[in-house]
């Protein structure tokens, strides 16, 4: 499986521009006086779904060989999901969504009114992908995997050409991390640009497996023992973390393979620290942003001592916070799960 090119990328802006405007790269005053940094936050819950996702959906899907036009599948926490049913809706293809079992039931419903068939199996997303996979022989329908796709990764990257198009001068991109796609994207069209820019990726806490796979790979390759990457990839036991487009339990080769080398660092954050990510969407930019989305704003907060000085984007990823979270977040400063 061959990572895609920054010509992917521009290929793909054809099938994405088709149903999608570029989203708004903007500077909050509000947000700067905060935070104390010179920062531009990527709009991509202004997107049709709410999410980023929309883009890598549209791409793959718009270009199904006739044959793989029967029927599309996949396993998700409900941004891919709603990109993938969003996209077969338009092109005329039938879906079928799993879900874990009690997720989001307001981006269920959202899939369900795409045309999505969804049904909910396992505790956890990676249940449902295991779930889904199961099933491929029985339906005989195309596969879609939310991460191992250069269709996918090359649609959402047309972002980062955005980005990179309308701040040229962008010195740090923060982007949250589960699957990896997004953060791929980043680092495909940044490095295929010759940009200098670094991508500082997120994750929670409760759900780091990424994370700690990249630093012990990172931590091997900087002492030179000549161990692979994929030897030191962890499982984790749970994603136990309200921010359920960051909740994954694994890493996934493509994704990973492509930052393992490129990423430029990680942060991690809280469940306390995700929340206030939230509220400070809400306060500083009059947006609503889910955990995923608003993490890099916090990541930004809690980094803001060495990013001084420099010329930051945060990308908020996805709006689709459920009420009944959103509530618990507004309602305390403490954690919501």
């Amino acid at each position: 499986m061959q990572p895609p090119t920054l010509e992917d990328v521009y290929a793909a802006r054809d099938r994405v521009y088709r149903t999608v405007k570029p989203t708004p790269l903007l500077h909050h005053p509000l947000l700067a006086a905060e935070t104390g940094l010179d920062i531009f936050v990527k709009h991509e819950n202004h997107n049709p779904t709410g999410a980023f996702k929309i883009r890598g959906g549209l791409n793959l899907v718009g270009s199904l060989s006739p044959g793989e036009r029967r029927g599309v599948m996949t396993a998700t926490t409900g941004n891919h999901g709603q990109s993938i049913a969003f996209a077969c809706q338009r092109e005329g293809v039938p879906c079928l969504i799993v879900t874990p079992v009690g997720n989001n039931p307001e981006k269920n419903a959202a899939m369900r009114a795409l045309g999505a068939e969804v049904r909910e199996s396992g505790r956890d997303f990676d249940q449902a992908r295991e779930k889904v996979e199961a099933m491929r022989a029985e339906r005989g329908w195309r596969y879609v995997h939310s991460a191992n796709e250069p269709r996918l990764i090359a649609g959402v990257g047309t972002y980062a050409l955005e980005i990179f198009e309308g701040l040229p001068e962008v010195d740090v991109i923060l982007v949250p991390i589960g699957g990896g796609s997004g953060a791929s994207g980043c680092c495909i069209v940044r490095s295929g640009i010759g940009s200098r820019a670094k991508v500082i990726g997120v994750q929670a806490e409760r759900a780091d497996a990424f994370a700690r796979s990249w630093r012990a790979f990172r931590q091997a390759r900087d002492v030179a023992t000549g161990s692979e990457g994929s030897a030191m990839r962890i499982v984790g036991d749970k994603a136990d973390t309200f921010a359920e487009g960051m909740a994954t339990r694994v890493t996934f080769d493509l994704t990973f393979g492509i930052l393992q080398h490129e990423l430029d660092d990680i942060v991690t954050l809280t469940e306390d620290e995700l929340a206030e990510g939230v509220r400070l969407a809400l306060r500083a930019t009059h947006n609503l942003a889910e955990g995923a989305g608003a993490a890099p704003l916090m990541a930004a907060m809690k980094l803001r001592d060495q990013l001084a000085g420099k010329k930051i984007v945060c990308v908020m990823s996805g709006a689709n916070i459920d009420t009944a979270t959103l509530r618990k977040v507004l309602g305390s400063s403490s954690n919501v799960r």
